[in-house]
């Protein structure tokens, strides 16, 4: 058996078309475009961002977080547009790996089914030097943290404090909200996210990065 590397990996997961070819629950659930996988993976880099999946302008430039939630989440980690897409220092792995599509509202899709099973536990695998792990939205929190059932977001992130101190066998979790637009409310309704919350991630990743 051929070892993993993260060269194969990569190249194995750009590849891949199973959410199109033999999607989760049927034909009639396939995704309804061409898929393009973006994934950063780097065996140099100390923090990981669990993101949710790419929207439709990383889709088409194939560039993770290339948006305005990416303006955003780099505004929260207190790093340049360089720095955050430079593989050496950080690296970038969704839940989905590929623009879901949008919903009847007009709202991302959830990330595909598929991706997360095939793909997530190679890739970690793969990253062990990875010291912090950056968890964006619900679907990441689930898999990274796994809250109690019945918890919500807002709950999740709010006891950031005790989910950083909390030892793993891997890295540390830090929680966020997705960065989108759409969760401009939310900030305004938790004054204690950016209060609180974000300088002690600025310092992490500088810690991490510097």
């Amino acid at each position: 058996m051929v070892a993993d590397t993260i060269e194969r990996l990569s190249a194995e997961i750009a590849a891949c078309r199973v959410c199109r070819d033999a999607p989760l629950g049927g034909p009639d659930k396939a995704l309804p475009h061409e898929p393009r996988p973006v994934v950063v993976l780097s065996r140099t880099a100390r923090v990981l961002i669990a993101s949710q999946a790419p929207g439709l302008r990383v889709h088409e430039t194939g560039l993770p977080f290339n948006d305005a939630s990416g303006n955003r989440l780099r505004d929260w980690m207190g790093v340049t547009r360089e720095q955050f897409y430079d593989p050496s220092l950080i690296a970038i792995m969704p839940m989905g790996l590929c623009f879901p599509g949008y919903d009847r509202n007009g709202g991302d899709m959830p990330p595909r089914r598929e991706c997360a099973p095939l793909w997530r536990a190679r890739g970690l695998a793969l990253m062990p030097q990875i010291e912090l792990v950056l968890t964006v939205g619900q679907y990441a929190h689930k898999w990274h943290i796994a809250p109690p059932k019945g918890e919500t977001m807002t709950e999740t992130v709010h006891r950031w404090k005790t989910i950083l101190a909390t030892p793993t066998n891997g890295p540390a979790i830090l929680p966020l909200p997705h960065p989108s637009w759409r969760n401009t409310g939310w900030l305004k309704r938790n004054p204690w996210f950016e209060a609180e919350l974000l300088p002690e991630l600025k310092k992490l990743v500088q810690c991490k990065i510097g």
